[in-house]
């Protein structure tokens, strides 16, 4: 009788973990429920290390989420679409970059915002991008002494 008791008791825990694992998944990904924003796209050279459901940030806060990424046959330029929450203005003049959270860190959309009195309304393309450095490419012009130097 104790015995089907712990057997019970430890189901419970496994099944109790599996279901917060499922919660935990759904609100990573961004499969839960969306708060509500509005879409803008950029187009970046590069997007490396930047996934759908990365961070879109303002001043270190969290503005929002990458919803979509997609390759430009015609441009070969990486076309992410960004949901930024409803509330938030941002000008029309915004820049919007591929930011890193440190050396070992992830990687991260930075928002920029400009000074124009105009602001940026749902479906709007940010025309000011910068892509992802390659910290391997950096590296690689630091050891091969990649400057001009006399």
């Amino acid at each position: 009788m104790a015995a089907q008791k712990t057997e019970i008791a430890v189901g419970g825990v496994v099944l109790a973990a599996a279901l917060g694992f499922v919660i935990y998944m759904g609100q990573v990904t961004g499969f839960a429920a969306r708060s509500s924003g509005y879409d803008l796209t950029a187009s970046f050279r590069s997007i490396e290390g930047v996934t759908v459901g990365t961070d879109v940030r303002l001043a270190g806060v969290k503005i929002g989420t990458v919803t979509d990424i997609a390759l430009n046959p015609q441009t070969f330029r990486a076309d992410a679409t960004v949901t930024v929450l409803d509330g938030i203005a941002l000008p029309d003049d915004t820049s919007i970059v591929i930011a890193s959270e440190g050396l070992l860190g992830g990687n991260f959309v930075e928002v920029l915002p400009g000074g124009s009195p105009f602001n940026l309304e749902a479906g709007d393309e940010i025309e000011d991008t910068q892509g992802s450095v390659s910290l391997i490419s950096l590296l690689l012009k630091f050891v091969s002494g990649g400057g001009d130097s006399e």
